[in-house]
């Protein structure tokens, strides 16, 4: 085979790797994007670029942030990172870029990961020399790919040490003694284990999965093998052992249950209610995160009423859950509070969820909502100082430069379609905002504002779900006549046919959840009793 068709051959493979990425993440994987870039927030300023770029790793980091901001339109997010993979692929091989999917399944890996083998890789072919100028770029390359990939500077050690001899065994040594001098000089607050391991480059650093540190190691093997063996099979075998990884790695490493809740938050996000339930009638995950998403669909498509026990409930947090201090349980819930008009229960769940991303970074989708809900309470002075943030990023600014248009004007704010209807919604007194008795919650709501019968669906629904058989029953009055059904809810027939026949009913949606609670009741108490 000619150089010339060797050249083609790899070209229309990197094409083929280019359009199944393309299609890998726009047309299965969109949440994942969404995902990634809800979780930063990219800001096109000198000072964000210097925080970044400050220590060991973070040009790379900042590299992958800036290409993660375009993930917020999925089409040029997917392309963008198919490109990504084609570059990776050609300069660390096809093996390493099947892993790389593989890895990239765990959603806290974050790009900087990649990019970093990749700047540390681009540092190695700009400086194959041997000899005397070799030794000169080593000792000026060393510090600067260190600094720009942080850990990964270990890949152009090695790499050049197997192209020039275990004479350089010296650059290990220069290497490990920049390491110490960052450590001990320069970067004082940080760890030993932060300047030696890729800590930037997940998103709970404290529980790396084993993919990270056996790319970089596979990636040495695999540059090494190519540079030293001319097999005219070794490219196929390698495209046919990556091809088996790749999917491996997609059948292992992207778990269908994790990512069917964060493709449900993802549709939330986008206001997707029809394929919320659609997806749910097929399959739905049971956890009360899926109950939350599903039965905030169902509301907003004023079926909550007839179809809530048609769908799997997780019990008495099945419409919100309680505050857990992590990046997406509240999520679901803290939209709900958000359209209940329940603003500040939704300005607390936000801002907790963006203090709970453990690498320090600041949430554009949170960013947002929190400047609504100052918007809607009249907290300009603060609303202006989260829009200032927005206003610097890219996919953010135009509606932060709108929504800084209503600063200050009362009349604006009360007449705009969604700040203008929360505050007549929300509540008008204060008190303290209890979870254990979420069904008083959604009464007070309710009664503040009769209008507001997504806060009648729920409070009817809490009941439900909690047995407050004798209060639902006292309530029905209130629903026929303040939510605008012109009969009683299908799902409210159910449930006054269970209690009249007291649970004897087969076939029946509610009956079903009620005999389910119990027996999970009873085996908890028998847990307990157990202990």
């Amino acid at each position: 085979m000619t150089k010339a068709m060797v050249k083609y051959c790899n070209w229309g493979l990197s094409v083929l790797v280019g359009i199944g990425m393309f299609l890998f993440w726009y047309v299965w994987y969109p949440h994942a994007l969404s995902y990634q870039e809800q979780y930063q927030l990219f800001l096109w300023t000198w000072d964000y670029f210097v925080e970044r770029v400050s220590v060991p790793g973070g040009f790379a980091d900042w590299l992958g942030e800036f290409i993660v901001q375009f993930y917020y339109i999925e089409w040029l997010g997917a392309l963008l990172l198919a490109l990504f993979f084609v570059v990776f692929g050609r300069l660390a091989g096809l093996i390493p870029a099947a892993l790389l999917l593989w890895l990239m399944g765990d959603p806290s890996v974050l790009l900087g990961y990649a990019m970093s083998i990749i700047l540390a890789l681009a540092a190695y072919r700009m400086n194959r020399r041997e000899g005397k100028y070799g030794l000169i770029g080593d000792l000026l390359m060393v510090p600067v790919v260190y600094w720009m990939t942080g850990p990964m500077v270990w890949i152009y050690v090695t790499l050049r040490i197997t192209r020039c001899g275990w004479r350089n065994w010296w650059l290990a040594v220069w290497t490990v003694t920049i390491q110490l001098f960052v450590f001990r000089f320069l970067m004082t607050q940080w760890t030993l284990d932060m300047t030696f391991l890729p800590a930037l480059n997940y998103r709970t650093p404290m529980m790396m999965p084993p993919l990270i540190w056996i790319i970089p190691v596979v990636t040495v093997i695999v540059l090494t093998i190519q540079s030293q063996l001319s097999w005219k099979w070794l490219k196929p075998a390698m495209a046919i052992v990556a091809l088996a990884l790749g999917f491996v790695g997609v059948t292992i490493g992207y778990s269908k249950e994790m990512y069917e809740l964060i493709r449900q938050d993802y549709l939330v996000r986008n206001e997707r209610w029809d394929d919320i339930t659609d997806r749910a009638k097929d399959y739905q995950v049971h956890t009360p995160f899926s109950s939350v998403c599903v039965n905030l669909a169902l509301s907003q498509k004023r079926e909550l009423a007839d179809r809530m026990f048609d769908f799997w409930q997780s019990g008495e947090d099945a419409l919100i859950m309680p505050r857990i201090r992590d990046l997406t349980s509240m999520l679901p819930s803290a939209e709900t509070f958000w359209r209940l008009g329940m603003v500040n229960s939704a300005l607390r769940y936000f801002f907790d969820t963006q203090e709970s991303i453990l690498n320090g970074r600041m949430s554009g989708r949170c960013t947002k909502r929190i400047a609504e809900c100052m918007i809607v309470n009249g907290h300009y002075l603060t609303a202006k100082k989260h829009l200032n943030l927005l206003k610097k990023s890219l996919f953010y600014r135009s509606w932060a430069i709108e929504a800084e248009a209503l600063l200050g004007n009362e009349t604006a704010v009360n007449a705009h379609s969604v700040y203008g209807k929360l505050r007549q919604l929300r509540y008008k007194n204060d008190f303290l905002y209890s979870h254990f008795e979420l069904y008083k919650m959604f009464g007070l709501l309710f009664m503040n504002n009769t209008k507001n019968t997504m806060a009648l669906d729920y409070l009817m629904g809490q009941m439900l779900l909690e047995g407050q058989m004798q209060g639902f029953q006292q309530y029905l009055p209130a629903a026929e006549r303040y939510s605008g059904y012109s009969e009683m809810p299908i799902g409210y027939q159910d449930a006054m046919r269970c209690i009249q026949m007291k649970g004897n009913v087969p076939g029946s949606p509610y009956a079903s959840y009620v005999k389910r609670m119990m027996a999970e009741r009873r085996k908890n108490e028998s847990n307990d009793e157990a202990h």
